[in-house]
């Protein structure tokens, strides 16, 4: 009797590959900082940037429950684990690292690998010519700082980008990108597919920015052991990479552009006073239309920098850090032709494309349903406070007090032509 992870649909796929799946595996790692480490990141964090040993602590946490899951999986005597995940828990003040995913056995002769794909993703890697060696992943725990925050503050009073902001996020970006592709090339791995990116907070004032993947190796791209410069990373999912393969299509790169916009203090007030009559707000308008093509054109120019022939898959995500303060991110995956990437199936199978629905919904009773509610009255509790905004709250005062001088107006005048 094994416990699969793996869907229906997943099974079917792999089956195909002469893979079959096996026990669900598991790997944790409990960790903390310690006094002097703690003391050392609260200084980095004051001085902002990258906070180093913060990163270090959530690498070696990571990897550690990666390798207990990896050695679970070769006592079931697995050929390797998918679906890989790792996640990261607060328990009782410490920091705890779980890695788990699904164990397989595999054709003879395949090596031991792991990947964070899901069943039907590794069908859609393996048949485009992708064969998965090691989960790969690289992060960066960083921090505005005082020094930045004071000038990019300053900097958020004049209209237009804010480049200390900008230059911090994509340098980080590009960092996370670059650890990457340096541990799949350690890996021997020439690509990596299937790029997540994720962004979490950690502890107070620290940010990190993980990416994850698949460590995997394509005959028909860079031959022997290559350096790092020479992986290639795509965010597409598994029926996008087989689609762009049958059209003579492989990835270069994973793109990423971000552009910080202010506002300005005087476009604010102009703003507020627009915003006291209908119609379009016009600075906004142009500022957010800017911002993007700024994004885009950063975009452009760093694929054609690589030799790419096109972006596809590109995403463009907006939000206000604060008020007047606008940031957009742009991704996507730069492509070029590649003589024989054709995939090894004529045509790609319907369950490859067949999405899975999850059955199970905790709600109702029991501390299940009360720890959901807790986090929901959460959530909205900082989504009301998200939405108060300063600008808001002075238009509807100002709304108040003219409301408040009508009133008091008519009030005297019909007591002076009362009799």
């Amino acid at each position: 009797m094994i416990i699969s992870g793996l869907s229906g649909n997943e099974i079917y796929c792999l089956s195909l590959k002469g893979i079959q799946p096996a026990e669900l595996t598991v790997g944790n790692s409990v960790r903390s900082l310690g006094l002097t480490g703690s003391i050392g990141s609260s200084l980095q964090t004051l001085a902002g940037g990258e906070i180093a040993n913060i990163t270090q602590l959530i690498s070696e946490g990571r990897h550690a429950a990666i390798q207990r899951m990896e050695e679970e999986a070769r006592r079931h005597e697995a050929s390797g684990v998918t679906g890989v995940t790792t996640e990261l828990k607060t328990l009782s003040g410490y920091t705890e690292f779980l890695s788990q995913g699904t164990a397989v056995h595999a054709r003879a002769g395949m090596p031991f690998f792991t990947s964070s794909a899901s069943g039907i993703e590794l069908y859609c890697h393996l048949d485009a010519g992708y064969t998965p060696m090691h989960f790969a992943m690289g992060n960066v725990a960083y921090a505005l700082g005082i020094g930045r925050g004071l000038t990019g503050s300053l900097r958020t009073m004049a209209k237009g980008e804010v480049r200390e902001y900008s230059d911090m996020y994509n340098g980080i970006r590009h960092l996370a990108l670059w650890r990457l592709k340096q541990e799949a090339a350690a890996a021997g791995a020439n690509a990596v597919v299937d790029v997540r990116i994720d962004i979490r907070p950690f502890g107070r004032g620290v940010v990190e920015l993980l990416m994850t993947g698949t460590g995997a190796h394509h005959p028909k791209l860079a031959q022997g052991q290559v350096s790092a410069e020479q992986v290639v990373t795509s965010e597409l999912t598994g029926s996008e990479l087989w689609n762009l393969a049958k059209m003579g299509y492989a990835p270069v790169e994973l793109v990423m552009a971000t552009s910080v916009y202010s506002i300005g203090l005087v476009g604010g007030l102009g703003t507020m006073f627009s915003g006291l009559a209908r119609g379009e707000l016009d600075a906004l308008t142009k500022l957010i239309y800017h911002a993007r093509e700024n994004s885009l054109e950063l975009i452009r120019q760093e694929a054609t920098r690589l030799g790419a022939e096109r972006v596809v898959g590109n995403r463009l995500h907006i939000q206000e850090l604060s008020p007047g303060l606008i940031e957009i991110i742009a991704a996507g995956t730069a492509v070029r032709r590649v003589e024989g990437i054709a995939p090894y199936s004529p045509e790609l199978i319907i369950q490859a494309v067949i999405r899975d629905d999850d059955p199970l919904t905790v709600g109702g009773g029991g501390l299940a349903g009360l720890a959901g509610s807790v986090q929901l009255g959460a959530s909205l509790e900082r989504s009301v406070q998200r939405r108060v905004n300063p600008l808001g709250c002075l238009i509807a005062g100002i709304m108040m007090f003219i409301f408040m001088m009508f009133g008091l107006l008519a009030a005297l005048m019909g007591s002076r032509g009362a009799p």
